[in-house]
């Protein structure tokens, strides 16, 4: 496998004039824009509105590069974007390779025949994300959250970035994963899946390698299409936690680790984790390779019934753990910003909190690589939402293809690691949607089943059978079945705080798992002097409440401290 990054001399320009800007790929619009003083500061006073309006255009993105013998000459070229967010044409040296409209998705295009030795044109000509919601709601409307702009669900997008009660609306666009070159011969891996059997003082690995031969679509798996892998073979490698290499094998039944070192949530014991590397060969030369660190732990959801209703608990080693933790939304709404670095320090913070489960929420983005390897460092088991929130979906043969591909995509990438916990359908989509709220078609109602109680468990039992299924957050445990039930599954609990109860109302109830509950802070006077004027700071002011995104909430923190500090 050779690989070209493509993540030089590109430039930007806004409806296709001729005045092109630097331009940073991995990016966006709204940081190139900045970054080239053509727009101000989005979180300052009111100038959200501004950056609003700078998305009802559409934007052009061009580069040009050189494309050496050792990349053209291979059976098979791909272009490779690991995200484009999100509606965009995408051209090479003047042909049209194809057009994109999910932000959550990898995308590939067969590339080698129009491939030059010098001079190569990509082009990629975003379109107005506002643009097209409001189209698509006015022609059929489909809602969600009233607290994000109408028509949202109809684009595979980070739904937040269209607005929340808790952050502005800035839908901003760009390449905002890696762009490469994929160069190979043959055949390459299309994805490790790693099968932990544990017994006495050993665990046993078992690797599922599944390949993808040059020109062809279709995947092959060693062990079950031997005919169309004649001539290939597999190698592992598992190195240790102190950097020893403890076993080297080709095609194994079980990759065997004695006296193995496990893997435990924050509190419970120690982090360690083992290389695993795997390479697809061809008489005896290695074609492409796979490496991932995994941790030794058995991760289940514990479900016992009792005599209250049935218990839901993370089990890991066979030992029930007591979660503790909070909800991961994206970390800024310019989402270049989000660095490996900047990850860690949040997540560290929250294991140093003794945090020891974090649960991805459904109205952002499937987290960057680094937040799950700081998790699997730091001991966090993760709750992992698929992307979907507050909303009702259009269930079209073109979607469920676009989502099935989605989650193929994700669940590929992020199954080997040792801090999942569990994978969850959807964010409080259940519960409202079984009171009828956005539900305006009875097909909406009937989608909702397909997509979570029968799509989504189809994939996972082909990608990723040995992680724990939750359909909704909350549920308990799908059809429609009392999704909030305080004695069984998850909880949402907002009557302190959405409700105006006291605080003390939380001693009432004996949920078996919160997975959402909270109380909104303002920001310190330090965070409110970075976005206002002296003259703004009031939480009256009209600058102040553009921020407070949540209409009645002013009011709550008011009652509140009147209850408490009277």
């Amino acid at each position: 496998m050779r690989i070209q990054m493509l993540h030089d001399n590109w430039q930007m320009c806004i409806n296709n004039t001729e005045e092109f800007l630097p331009a940073a790929v991995p990016g966006s619009v709204y940081q190139d824009l900045l970054d080239n003083g053509r727009m101000e500061d989005p979180y300052y006073r009111d100038n959200e509105l501004k950056a609003l309006k700078i998305m009802d255009n559409d934007f052009t993105y061009v580069t040009y590069f050189d494309a050496p013998e050792e990349i053209r000459e291979r059976e098979e070229v791909l272009l490779h974007f690991d995200g484009i967010d999100t509606i965009a044409d995408i051209s090479l040296n003047g042909t049209l390779l194809g057009s994109v409209r999910n932000m959550h998705r990898i995308w590939e295009f067969p590339v080698k025949s129009l491939l030059r030795d010098c001079g190569n044109e990509l082009k990629v000509v975003l379109y107005s994300p506002t643009r097209f919601i409001r189209e698509a709601y006015g022609e059929r409307p489909m809602e969600g959250s009233s607290d994000a702009m109408q028509g949202f669900p109809y684009l595979r997008k980070a739904h937040c970035m269209f607005g929340w009660d808790w952050g502005p609306r800035l839908p901003d666009a760009g390449i905002w994963r890696p762009v490469k070159l994929l160069a190979f011969d043959h055949a390459r891996l299309d994805g490790v899946y790693i099968t932990q059997k544990h017994e006495p003082g050993r665990v046993a690995l078992q690797l599922r390698v599944d390949v993808q031969k040059a020109g062809r679509k279709n995947i092959c798996r060693f062990g079950r299409d031997e005919e169309d892998l004649e001539g290939l073979s597999w190698r592992v490698k598992v190195t240790d936690p102190d950097g020893k290499v403890i076993l080297t094998e080709t095609c194994p039944e079980e990759a065997v680790i004695e006296n193995p070192h496990l893997w435990w949530p924050n509190g419970y014991g120690e982090q360690p984790l083992y290389l695993v590397e795997a390479e697809l060969l061809k008489d005896g030369n290695v074609l492409d390779s796979w490496s991932g660190r995994i941790g030794l732990r058995t991760m289940g959801v514990h479900r016992e019934k009792d005599e209250y209703g049935e218990q839901f608990a993370h089990e890991v080693n066979g030992v029930r753990i007591f979660a503790m933790g909070a909800d991961y939304i994206p970390e800024d709404n310019i989402l270049s910003r989000v660095t490996p670095e900047r990850t860690y320090s949040l997540l560290k913070q929250a294991k140093d909190a003794n945090f020891n489960c974090i649960r991805v929420w459904g109205g952002g983005n499937y987290p960057y690589d680094s937040f799950w390897d700081a998790c699997d460092e730091l001991g966090l088991v993760v709750w992992e939402d698929f992307m979907f929130a507050c909303a009702v979906y259009d269930l079209t043969e073109e979607f469920e293809e676009t989502i099935t591909a989605e989650f193929i995509d994700n669940i590929k990438r992020i199954r080997h690691h040792a801090s999942l916990g569990l994978w969850c359908g959807n964010n409080e989509m259940e519960m409202f949607v079984a009171q009828g709220n956005w539900v305006s078609r009875p097909k909406e109602k009937s989608d909702y089943v397909k997509m979570y109680e029968y799509i989504i468990p189809k994939v996972l039992k082909e990608y990723d059978p040995n992680t724990f299924y939750w359909p909704a957050s909350p549920s308990s445990g799908g059809a429609f079945d009392d999704p909030n039930d305080e004695n069984r599954g998850d909880v949402h609990y907002w009557d302190v705080w959405h409700g105006n109860k006291p605080i003390t109302e939380y001693r009432k109830f004996y949920f078996r798992y919160v997975s959402e509950f909270g109380f909104q802070s303002f920001p310190s006077l330090k965070t409110v002097e970075t976005f206002t004027e002296p003259e703004d700071r009031n939480i009256f002011s009209y600058v102040m409440e553009k921020h407070q995104r949540n209409k009645t909430a002013n009011g709550k923190i008011m009652n509140y401290m009147e209850q408490t500090f009277l």
